[in-house]
């Protein structure tokens, strides 16, 4: 049995400081090192939300050392599925990657209780993706 991850997923949004974080905090803990995961921002903020760390936090999942990080060419090369949330035309486009568009609010400027739902969503959309992901046969 091979230890390379089953998929390499990047989720790409504006600013990579809420959403895009909320999604790769739940792949890491619900996919452990079966999925290998990136996280990026067209234009990226100077730190995760507090909303978001708080929100991800009540599920007992911490993402409080988590950065921002540019969007990048190599990342978008370098991964399986590329899922964006919001970020428009900025991703770069490759052939033989899986792109999914996540239509999500954004939770920049809200608080804990408005992040909430968004979290849920992303928790859900995330245990679909695993399930696909699981369901792929082995190359």
């Amino acid at each position: 049995m091979s230890s390379a991850p089953a998929a390499s997923v990047l989720f790409v949004c504006v600013h990579n400081a809420g959403r895009s974080q909320m999604a790769a905090g739940f792949l890491r803990h619900l996919a452990g090192d079966r999925v290998e995961v990136r996280s990026a921002g067209s234009l990226p903020g100077d730190q995760v939300n507090p909303a978001a760390v708080a929100a991800m936090a009540e599920l007992g999942i911490d993402i409080s050392d988590q950065k921002p990080k540019v969007l990048t060419t190599e990342a978008v090369q370098a991964s399986d599925y590329v899922i964006t949330m919001g970020c428009g035309d900025a991703c770069p486009y490759f052939p033989g990657k899986k792109y999914l568009d996540w239509v999500l609010e954004d939770p920049a400027g809200q608080g804990v209780e408005a992040v909430r739902p968004i979290r849920d969503e992303i928790k859900e959309l995330i245990e679909n993706l695993i399930a696909e992901i699981d369901a792929q046969p082995e190359e």
